[in-house]
């Protein structure tokens, strides 16, 4: 007869308890490590998302020329500017009409390459900066000529005797004090910049957090959130300086725009004390303006 031997109650408790202590380690190490990656995760996720404010805005401002009047609108958490979509070069001087008031007609032949930009020009909502070089034994008078397309680009060729292809506008052109609406102030082989206004705002958007929006005509003029969620309504702030580093109010004056922002974590994360809260983070960029130096000068009593 075979001898059958099992375990006692005593051994059947003390291997369950051990069980017990083992899993809830276990259990502990994952809740541990799924809250670590949780929150390396959120983390991460807040870092790339401050990391493109540096990388979209300066990119975006570092166009601008204030003295040009690049700079529409400004306040502390809100800027509108010319945003440069499209650069291109005249080839042969552009025939300028008569000037009615300070407004003339003009003909613009754009080469159809080299040209350069994020999307083509859309004469529905981008406008025009073309370059003015007036007297060409200075450079007291150079500058920019703004300027209107009043219809969709058609075939042409270069009138500066090259032939290449190239696209033709009928435009208006608004001509400031010391600029002369003749032909040949605007030369062959002028930059052309084709611009929309945009803007970059702070708003709450519907699901209650705040966001730093972009919005421009192009594509309906709808507002994106462009980076957030911020911390709250003071979650950005934009500062404008001139060119002696002090606080100005005066668009033509800017010449760096500083860009601070607060961000924080699209969800709550789970803090030592097991507490959950948003996790915040900040960053603080400067941007110098493509300004000449000489156009940030005060005039007395200005």
């Amino acid at each position: 007869m075979l001898t059958r031997r099992g375990f006692t109650l005593v051994e059947l408790l003390i291997a369950l308890v051990l069980l017990g202590i083992v899993s809830a380690g276990i259990y502990r190490v994952l809740v541990n490590n799924q809250r670590i990656y949780q929150a390396q995760t959120q983390r991460i996720d807040l870092q790339q998302n401050i990391r493109a404010a540096v990388t979209i805005l300066p990119a975006e401002l570092r166009e601008l020329d204030a003295s040009d009047g690049d700079i529409l609108a400004m306040g502390p958490t809100s800027i509108t500017v010319r945003g440069t979509r499209r650069i291109g070069f005249v080839c042969g001087a552009p025939v300028i009409g008569p000037l009615l008031g300070n407004t003339a007609a003009a003909t613009l032949n754009i080469r159809t390459t080299p040209q350069y930009g994020s999307r083509d020009i859309d004469v529905t909502t981008d406008s025009v900066l073309v370059y003015y070089e007036g007297n060409q034994g200075n450079t007291n008078d150079d500058g920019w000529v703004r300027g209107r397309l009043n219809a969709p680009a058609v075939p042409s060729v270069c009138a500066d005797g090259a032939a290449s292809p190239a696209s033709q506008y009928a435009a208006s052109l608004w001509f400031t004090v010391n600029q002369f609406a003749v032909t040949g102030m605007i030369p062959n082989g002028a930059p052309v910049r084709a611009f929309e206004p945009i803007t970059y705002s702070l708003y709450q958007a519907g699901d209650g957090r705040w966001y730093l929006g972009y919005q421009s005509r192009h594509g309906g003029g709808t507002r994106q959130p462009l980076i957030g969620p911020l911390n709250g309504a003071g979650g950005v702030l934009f500062q404008y300086l001139n060119a002696n580093g002090v606080a100005t109010l005066i668009p033509a004056q800017v010449a760096q725009v500083r860009i601070t922002l607060w961000a924080q974590t699209a969800q709550q994360v789970r803090q030592r004390d097991g507490a959950r809260d948003f996790v915040t983070d900040s960053i603080v960029t400067t941007v110098s303006l493509r300004n000449n130096r000489r156009w940030n000068t005060v005039a007395p009593g200005s």
